[in-house]
Parts: C-alpha cells; structure tokens; sequence
C-alpha cells in the first residue's frame, strides 16, 4: 500500500472531479459526461444563486448553461431525476441497476388499503391526458401513507390521496418527473420517455450484494478518493460498518478497488483502480494543475464528506440554510470558494432575476489569505462568470458599487 501526502490526496480529489487543471468538460455533452462520472448529483430545489445541480455543473464545465440540464433531463432525456443519494439525478442508462429499488417500493405500496384502485385511476387518466401534477390529479382525498423516498427508512404520515398515488408510482417506476415548474414536479409514464432497452433490462446487479458494490463503487468515483468510515459520501445506501469493510476489502482484492494510506490518518483510502494512471501522475509531479477559481455548492460532490475536506484542507464547511439566522456565521446560502488546490473563503450571492442583479451579500477570506490584485482579479472573472450563469448583468458588492 503506497503512501502519499495531504496535497496529493487534495490534488488527486480535485484532478478527479475536473476543478483544477484545463476544463475537461465543456457545454451540453460535459454535463452529460461529468454526471457519468459522478454516477449521481444531487437535486435541491432551493434557488438563490441557482440550484444546487446546476452549480455542481457550473463549477466544473466550461460554458455551462443551466438549459443544458433541462434539456439533458426534459428533451434528451439522457438524465432522470430519481431517489439515490436522496433526489438526484442520474444517468438514464442506469436504470436497471435500481430495479431492486423499485421492487420494494411496489411490495410496500402492496400493503396500502385502496392503494391498487388509486393507481389504476391515476395511470388511467396520465395516459389518456398527460403530465400531470398533485394539483391537477383529479384524486381526492387522504390516505395514511409511508413513503420509501427515503433509502434510510420509511415514515409514516396523513398525506392527500394525489400526491401519495404519484409519489408511490414515481418510486415504482411506472412514473418520471416530466418537467418541473419551479419545484413543482409535473409525471408523465416511464414507458412513454424511458427507452425500452432500459425499461426492459435485467438487473445487472444479480444480488443485493452486487448492487451495494456497483453503488460504493460510484460514490469512491464520484469524489476521487473515500475513507474506510461511516461518511455521508455513502448517504442512501444500506449498510453497516461490517457490510463495508466487507464490501471494500473484497473489491481491493479483485483487483476493482486500490487502497492507499494519506500522511498523518490511520484510515486507509480507496480509489478507482482505472484512476492508477492519474494517481501516477500525481506522484510523478506530472499532472495538470493549472489553477483556477470557483465556487461549489453546498451539496457539491467535493462537499459530501465534510469531516474528510476537514482532515484534508483544513476547512470547516456548514449549510447554514435552515440554522436560525441568530446562530448563523455565515450566510443562509452561503458557498465555499476554491482558487487553484485551497479553500481561500466564502461567498454569499443572490439573483436578483427581475433586476438582473447579482447581489454580493457577503465576502469572507479564510485566515492566512492574501488578499493580493491577482486574487481579486481571479474572483471579478468568476463572479463575472456567475452572474452570466445567473443570467444577470450586473454585480453589486455589499458597498453597493455596480460593476
């Protein structure tokens, strides 16, 4: 098992997800290649300075547009919004990995009184007139409801009859999301959107041993290298300590998985064995780091282990979203800054989409940082950029001055 340093693991991590070196993913087939990558993005519906998907895409493809993702979704329908690390988006030709998933959302919607009667109506009446949402469902009343959203468990709740029929037909399978209209979701049937060679595919997965392979496999890619520790990395996928170290010394073993130790932590780390060229690389000094400045979402693959960025940058990252505003530090929709292989601050922005401003509520550098012309000039061209994403054309900074 080779060693390697802090600033190795760090580099490696953020050659991986394309933030340093020359942009490897560019326009509308980027998106499309980061999301293989990464196996899934997160979804959020919160839009302050663009939703939580759309910054995972900004931040590392060039010329990202946020119709690209619609259209990826919506038009191409080469990504689908699904449950995997909570709602995410994923490719479209993973959908018979999940169909495990599906089979136990349908026995659990086996065990509700009336449920069956709901469901034929509400296919019944999609298929006839369209996508349709839990407002203009014509079902009418309420049902004690447990959903299987959630990978971590189920709960239980008085829910209007409309909205549990779709929800439960969405984890199905027998319904996608067809569009959204801000975060209202509008269904439409799979079979008329899902290609019939991914509708109809057997499982690769021949057991739930191998699906829980095949998904801790896309979450080490997803961010480069992963800890042998219980991490949000692995949110949505059920297992327990033994099942892990199970799962990751047998992949090790087959040759699937390579481990490596980081100076200064016991834990040992894995990572892709088709990454060993890049890990090369990285310990010859040959890799192309060319740096450059952007900001990442809250619920950015770089961020879903925020104890690992911790022990690897030295930096402290929380959502402050729903921390009541006396205890925040921060900001309400505030993102981490990344110049070149450092966390230099924070920043906190908000679209003013009727003005066309966007507005720099809050600045913050983390101690030890110059603030030096070549700094700021890096983050005028990122902001610059950011308000372009956001479609506004102008900047204002908490002085007030426009630029």
């Amino acid at each position: 098992m080779i060693t390697i340093t802090k600033q190795q693991a760090r580099q490696f991590i953020l050659l991986k997800q394309g933030l340093i070196g020359t942009y490897r993913f560019t326009g509308k087939a980027g998106a499309l290649a980061y999301v293989r990558q990464a196996g899934c993005i997160q979804y959020d519906p919160v839009d302050v300075c663009g939703k939580n998907a759309e910054l995972t895409l900004w931040s590392r493809v060039r010329g990202f547009r946020k119709d690209m993702l619609r259209e990826l979704l919506y038009e191409d329908r080469l990504l689908v919004d699904y449950p995997d690390k909570e709602l995410s988006i994923w490719p479209t030709e993973d959908w018979p990995y999940f169909s495990s998933y599906r089979e136990r959302s349908r026995r659990l919607g086996e065990t509700f009184d009336g449920l069956k009667g709901l469901r034929e109506q509400a296919i019944a009446y999609i298929d006839q007139y369209g996508p349709v949402s839990s407002d203009s469902l014509p079902v009418e009343g309420e049902i004690f409801w447990h959903s299987s959203m959630h990978w971590s468990g189920n709960w239980d709740k008085l829910s209007p009859a409309a909205r549990s029929v779709l929800e439960q037909l969405y984890t199905d399978g027998e319904l996608i999301i067809h569009h959204k209209q801000g975060s209202r979701k509008y269904y439409d049937l799979a079979e008329k959107h899902i290609p019939s060679e991914f509708l109809e595919a057997e499982n690769p997965c021949g057991d739930e041993e191998s699906f829980l392979s095949w998904r801790v496999l896309r979450r080490i890619g997803a961010v480069g290298l992963l800890w042998d520790k219980s991490s949000a990395a692995f949110l949505g996928i059920r297992m327990n300590t033994e099942t892990r170290k199970a799962i990751l010394a047998r992949l090790t073993e087959e040759g699937i998985l390579r481990s490596v130790t980081v100076e200064g932590i016991n834990t040992p780390f894995y990572y892709l064995a088709e990454d060993e060229p890049l890990m090369r690389q990285i310990l010859e000094g040959s890799a192309d780091r060319k740096p450059r400045m952007t900001f990442i979402a809250p619920l950015d693959p770089l961020m879903w282990d925020k104890s690992l960025i911790q022990s690897l940058w030295d930096f402290q990252y929380a959502w402050e979203i729903y921390t009541p505003v006396s205890k925040r530090k921060y900001g309400y929709y505030t993102l981490p800054i990344l110049y070149g292989e450092r966390f230099v601050g924070r920043i906190e922005t908000a679209a003013d989409r009727k003005e066309q401003i966007l507005r720099v509520k809050g600045l913050w550098w983390e101690p030890g940082v110059r603030q030096t012309k070549k700094l700021e000039a890096a983050l005028d061209r990122t902001l610059e950029s950011f308000c372009r994403f956001n479609e506004c054309k102008k900047i204002t900074r908490p002085s007030g001055t426009a630029e």
